[in-house]
């Protein structure tokens, strides 16, 4: 099909109109192509950083979790009197009070000098642990007085006491009647009175 020039000529500038079209139509695409990766990679980052900052969530919640139950020990231990340096005094006011209380026929002890069991680390600073051995002779009506003897030193909160050895032997006397009873039995014990010292805790 063969134009004139005069055709030629009308059709010469809706056919520029139409290149440029055209020509924008190319370049919307190319842009929106481009704009729709940025976009994907954007959102590939914000799901990453959502997933991090979950995954730093559950961390910290743990740490929580963490921070609480090792804070209802510590709270458990300092209400027992356990953490800090060994209370001697307190030891033998228990001791004494214990005597009132039961009136067992004979009591003694002697509290040895304090050993370390073990040395652990831990932040901010070392935790040790102490015990000082009490040896304890006593003279028993019965088993159950030694039972007795045993929770009531471990009731007076004043360390934990760990008994290591604890024997029984009968004394040969019988007999008596109210206040003039005689010990049938002695026991004789080692308990160790154990405390702990966390050198990274502020005073």
């Amino acid at each position: 099909m063969n134009f004139s020039r005069d055709e030629l000529k009308k059709l010469a500038l809706p056919l520029l109109v139409c290149l440029a079209l055209l020509g924008s139509g190319v370049a919307l695409l190319t842009a929106s192509a481009t704009h729709l990766q940025k976009a994907k990679g954007e959102l590939a980052m914000a799901e990453r950083a959502r997933a991090q900052n979950a995954e730093r969530l559950t961390r910290i919640a743990e740490e929580e979790r963490e921070v609480t139950q090792k804070l209802a020990v510590y709270e458990q231990l300092q209400r027992l009197n356990i953490l800090g340096p060994e209370r001697r005094l307190e030891w033998a006011d228990a001791m004494t009070r214990i005597r009132a209380q039961r009136e067992p026929l004979d009591l003694h002890y002697k509290v040895e000098r304090q050993r370390t069991l073990a040395s652990l680390p831990g932040k901010p600073g070392t935790v040790d642990f102490f015990a000082s051995t009490m040896k304890v002779d006593l003279a028993l009506l019965h088993e159950e007085d030694l039972l007795r003897f045993l929770a009531d030193l471990r009731s007076s909160g004043n360390a934990y006491y760990a008994v290591r050895r604890c024997e029984l032997a009968r004394t040969g006397q019988t007999g008596g009647s109210g206040r003039n009873m005689a010990p049938r039995l002695r026991g004789e014990c080692e308990i160790d009175l154990i405390t702990i010292l966390d050198r990274g805790a502020k005073g």
